[in-house]
C-alpha cells in the first residue's frame, strides 16, 4: 500500500521578518493507486502540499505520511516530476534515465532492463542516444517521466508537468499520461492550474481555497468516468464534449470563482 496522507497539516514561512501562513489545517488522503489532481487559486499552497509529500519541505504542524511511514525527507519510494524538465544537457536520453539508478547503485544488467522498459513505456526507444537539445519540449517531458518511472516508485508527485508545453503538445502528453497510468498504475498527486486537465486525468479532484490554503471540496470523477465510459473514447476532445465532463468542469470552475471574487472585492 502506498497512500499519501496529510493530517491537519499547516505550513508557515518566514518572510521579511513576518510569519506567512501558506497552509492551514489541511487534511486529505490519496489512496493506493489513486490519481488525485489538486487545483486552486495561485498561491493557495498546491505545490507546498506536493513538496511536503516529497519530503522537500517539513510541515510546521500536523503529519505527512506515505505508505504508513512519516515523511521526513525525500526517499526512493517517491519520484517527482516538475514543470521544468531538469534534464542534464550533456547526457543522452539513456544516460538521463539511468541517473537515478546509478545513484541507487542498481546493478548494471537490472538497470539496462529497467531503462529499456521505461523507454518502451514512454515511446522513446528510437531516441535513447539523443541529447535533450535534439528533442521537442514534449519529448523532453517524456524523458523526465521515464526517469521517474524507471525508479519504480510507489508514489509519483507531479507539479504542473505540462505547464511549459504548447496547447497541442500538452493535449498529447495528457493522453500519454493516461495511457501510461493504465499500463503501469501508481499513486499520483498531480498539481495543475488547468481544470480540464484535472477532470480528464484524475480519479478525484481536490479544490483548495485561496491563501491560506484549506480544502474547499473533494470532487469524485472516477464514478462518473466509469459510468459514462470515458475510457472508450480515443481522444481528449471527444471526452470534453460529453455533458458529464462539462458538468464536472463547470462545478469546479464555480468553486474556483468563489475563491477569486472575494479577493477581487
Amino acid at each position: 500500500m502506498s497512500n499519501i496522507v496529510l493530517d491537519k497539516v499547516s505550513r508557515t514561512f518566514r518572510r521579511d521578518g513576518k510569519d506567512f501562513l501558506a497552509l492551514d489545517n489541511v487534511s486529505f488522503t490519496v489512496e493506493d493507486k489513486e490519481f488525485v489532481a489538486v487545483v486552486g487559486p495561485s498561491g493557495c499552497g498546491k505545490t507546498t502540499c506536493m513538496r511536503l509529500a516529497a519530503g522537500l519541505e517539513v510541515a510546521s504542524s500536523g503529519t505527512v505520511s506515505v505508505g504508513g511511514k512519516r515523511v521526513t525527507a525525500p526517499g526512493p519510494d517517491r519520484a517527482v516530476v516538475f514543470q521544468q524538465f531538469a534534464l542534464f544537457p550533456w547526457k543522452t536520453v539513456h544516460e538521463n534515465i539511468n541517473f537515478g539508478l546509478r545513484s541507487l547503485n542498481v546493478p548494471r544488467d537490472e538497470a539496462l532492463d529497467r531503462i529499456a522498459g521505461s523507454l518502451k513505456l514512454m515511446g522513446l526507444e528510437a531516441y535513447a542516444s539523443a541529447y535533450p537539445h535534439q528533442l521537442s519540449g514534449g519529448m523532453q517531458q517524456r524523458v523526465a517521466i521515464a526517469r521517474a518511472y524507471v525508479l519504480n516508485p510507489q508514489v509519483l508527485l507531479m507539479d504542473e508537468p505540462f505547464g511549459a508545453l504548447d496547447a497541442q503538445t500538452r493535449t498529447v502528453m495528457q493522453e500519454e499520461l493516461l495511457r501510461v497510468g493504465r499500463a503501469n498504475p501508481r499513486t499520483v498527486m498531480f498539481i495543475t492550474h488547468a481544470v480540464e486537465e484535472a477532470v480528464y486525468l484524475a480519479d478525484r479532484v481536490i479544490v483548495m481555497s485561496r491563501r491560506p490554503g484549506t480544502i474547499k471540496e473533494f470532487i469524485d470523477v472516477k464514478p462518473v468516468r466509469d459510468a459514462e465510459g470515458w475510457q472508450n473514447y480515443e481522444h481528449i476532445e471527444d471526452v470534453m464534449e460529453l455533458p458529464s465532463f462539462m458538468h464536472l468542469k463547470t462545478r469546479i470552475w464555480r468553486l474556483l470563482r468563489e475563491q477569486h471574487e472575494p479577493a477581487m472585492a
